[in-house]
């Protein structure tokens, strides 16, 4: 597996990197815990050496099996985690944000004990609190980062600006946006400028556009209840009938490239910059494998113009987020 690193702070990781979230959170079918481990082990085997998960998913569960999976193999790998919700520790209901200083510091102990590591490579914010003033949580971390507890700091979904005030703070590694061909507000709303001018990695989620951009979707899908996509404008049958152009236009780079659909939209973001890392998950060993073909796929700058082309006639139907959700980002 090819690396990158991070913008200018010298962390290197793999080309492409796993997101666990849907390995038990948010997709309404979640693996074993025994099975998850496994995946996450057969990620590592391959190559992969960025694993990136959070408190809020489970909540708990999914640090407690990536600290399982890769504890043997703990001096090789990449772990990000993220703070940034108030979650009730008996319910596990989450009651809005809480980036106070000093909650930081708990999120920090459990996630520690959960990953079973002694320091946190990149601990990022998971959204901002409008509440906390974003210089005094760069300087709680900076505080974690002096005691050894954390090596590098992050923002997740955060808004030009802020990024600036907390950088001058804590320089920040890596920005996590939403980031596809599908999404593409980072090139608009001031985000890559801004990693560009300060020397931050953009770590890019949802880079198949939750599945969509595989072309295993359709507007027959059928979405069950407990995914967390039936809730998402882009996942009405009317959108996902409208956004089917974007897949064939996939498709065709994919059939000329002998790649499939989903190695052409990673392509597509790794041609963007050589600081920009993207996390696709899965549950299935088979996507994983395609998913990581990626690395090996290039793409020409003739054919980096023919889907900037042709994607520029195509409208993207429904927003990424219902309103509520959409309010918590670029902040």
């Amino acid at each position: 597996m090819k690396k990158r690193r991070l913008g200018n702070s010298g962390l290197e990781v793999s080309a492409i990197g796993f997101g666990c979230m849907g390995l038990n959170f948010s997709y309404g079918q979640a693996l074993s815990k025994a099975d998850a481990v496994k995946l996450i082990r057969d990620a590592a085997d391959r190559g992969v050496t960025f694993f990136d998960t959070a408190e809020v998913y489970g909540p708990f569960t999914n640090e407690e099996i990536v600290g399982e999976a890769l504890a043997p193999i703990r001096d090789q790998v990449v772990i990000a985690t993220k703070f940034g919700f108030n979650i009730d520790p008996a319910t596990h209901k989450s009651a809005g944000m809480d980036s106070r200083p000093s909650h930081i510091r708990e999120v920090v102990e459990g996630s520690l004990k959960r990953l079973r590591v002694g320091v946190i490579d990149l601990l990022y914010q998971h959204r901002v609190d409008p509440n906390v003033p974003i210089e005094d949580v760069a300087g709680a971390v900076k505080d974690l980062i002096r005691e050894g507890k954390v090596k590098h700091f992050g923002l997740s979904e955060a808004g030009a600006r802020t990024v600036r005030r907390a950088h001058a703070v804590q320089p920040i590694t890596a920005l996590q946006n939403e980031y596809s061909l599908w999404t593409r507000g980072p090139e608009t709303n001031g985000i890559l400028e801004a990693c560009e001018e300060l020397g931050i990695g953009l770590v890019a989620y949802s880079p198949l556009g939750r599945g969509f951009l595989t072309g295993a979707m359709g507007k027959d899908t059928k979405i069950g209840p407990n995914d967390f996509r039936a809730n998402l404008p882009r996942f009405t049958p009317e959108a996902m009938a409208a956004n089917q152009a974007l897949v064939d236009l996939l498709k065709r780079i994919a059939d000329q490239k002998k790649a499939t659909t989903a190695q052409i939209a990673l392509a597509w973001l790794l041609a963007q910059k050589p600081w920009i890392v993207p996390i696709p998950g899965t549950t299935k060993l088979a996507r994983l494998e395609e998913n990581l073909g990626a690395a090996d796929v290039a793409l020409s700058a003739a054919d980096l113009a023919e889907i900037e082309s042709a994607a520029a006639e195509i409208r993207i139907e429904g927003e990424r987020y219902p309103e509520p959700l959409m309010a918590t980002t670029g902040r």
